[in-house]
């Protein structure tokens, strides 16, 4: 079985554990993101998953694995997601363990299954974290907490979040991500 994991985030630089049979490619499914979760290990704004917001790009690289329970585990590691939340790891076929809600729309899922219908795979990955704001799970930050919560960063946490924000590659362009551009002055690296 080919297996491709889809990213547009940090994986694109930092794969960690993924074993990735390719390099990534920047043709993957348009998929709609946002800057709308507070990471658990840092001070950035993470680009999650965000039903409302249009969709972009995003990139996939073939994972050297055959075995999507492997596939499935390699991203969990690489993401440190708890193995109490395995549907935070998203994925085709077999979405999401039975009898667990399934943190992608419906519709999503379904772009990702027509998207993958379109290159020479069986499987894909992906991360599907909730946005998170405030500590507080499932709840988005408006743009303008976004702003303010990324403005009011000092010294290395706003270093962080700012080469975060610069890394993202630059077709994929969020409404947060043109005001933090425009506001802060965060433009593309890339």
């Amino acid at each position: 079985m080919k297996i491709v994991c889809i990213a547009w985030g940090s994986l694109i630089w930092e794969p960690g554990p993924l074993r990735l049979a390719s390099s990534w490619r920047p043709d993957g499914p348009l998929l709609p993101l946002e800057f709308v979760r507070d990471s658990d290990d840092s001070d950035e704004l993470a680009l999650v998953l965000h039903a409302p917001a249009p969709p972009v790009p995003t990139r996939w690289a073939l994972l050297d694995t055959a075995d999507l329970a492997d596939a499935r585990e390699m991203l969990r590691a690489r993401e440190k997601i708890r193995p109490t939340f395995p549907q935070w790891v998203g994925s085709l076929p077999d979405p999401v363990p039975p009898g667990l809600p399934a943190p992608t729309p419906a519709a999503v899922a379904a772009d990702i299954a027509a998207w993958i219908r379109t290159r020479d795979v069986e499987a894909a990955v992906w991360t599907a974290l909730p946005a998170k704001f405030a500590g507080v799970s499932e709840r988005a930050p408006s743009a303008h907490e976004a702003l303010a919560y990324l403005d009011g960063l000092a010294g290395d946490a706003r270093a962080h979040a700012e080469a975060y924000v610069r890394r993202i590659p630059a077709d994929i362009r969020t409404l947060y991500r043109g005001l933090i551009e425009d506001r802060l002055g965060w433009t593309s690296a890339n």
